[in-house]
């Protein structure tokens, strides 16, 4: 199959106190295709100045993860059932919780699409059916244990 490459790069900072705690946790995400961005902890986890709450958090790469491989998976599928989308929108929500260890992990992701169709929407049955077929297809919900639901308006 395929491989997907992302390279974490950070560096200690030059005022830093590394054995203290006392350090940024600023980093970038580097993609295949060039493409980088500006990553942190998010400011519930690590508080500033030790990390940046204007960069990308894991928690919310992880919840844009799979609301991006869910709308992708679900255009397909939607556009194979003769719907046509002409846009679509989701507020994702990743909801943290600590498993049975006491860990903090993502137990809950819920997907809010908010779709505009062509001249033709599918009745709610259809709809839900789907969303039930994207997320069964998706490369992402294939991969984690966290739970996906899909909280349709019926739009």
């Amino acid at each position: 199959m395929s491989e997907h490459l992302a390279t974490i790069r950070w560096d200690l900072p030059s005022d830093a106190v590394f054995l203290k705690g006392r350090y940024s946790r600023e980093h970038t995400w580097t993609f295949d295709g060039g493409f980088t961005m500006q990553a942190s902890p998010a400011p519930n986890v690590v508080p500033e100045p030790f990390s940046n709450p204007a960069h990308v958090d894991p928690e919310e790469a992880f919840v844009a993860s799979v609301a991006s491989c869910h709308m992708l998976t679900f255009l397909h599928v939607a556009s194979k059932a003769g719907f046509e989308v002409r846009s679509y929108e989701d507020q994702a929500v990743g909801k943290m919780a600590k498993n049975e260890n006491g860990v903090p992990w993502v137990s809950a992701i819920a997907l809010r699409p908010q779709i505009t169709w062509g001249e033709q929407a599918p009745d709610v049955e259809e709809l839900e059916r789907l969303h039930h077929q994207a997320h069964a297809y998706c490369f992402i919900a294939n991969s984690v244990k966290t739970e996906v639901r899909v909280e349709s308006s019926g739009q």
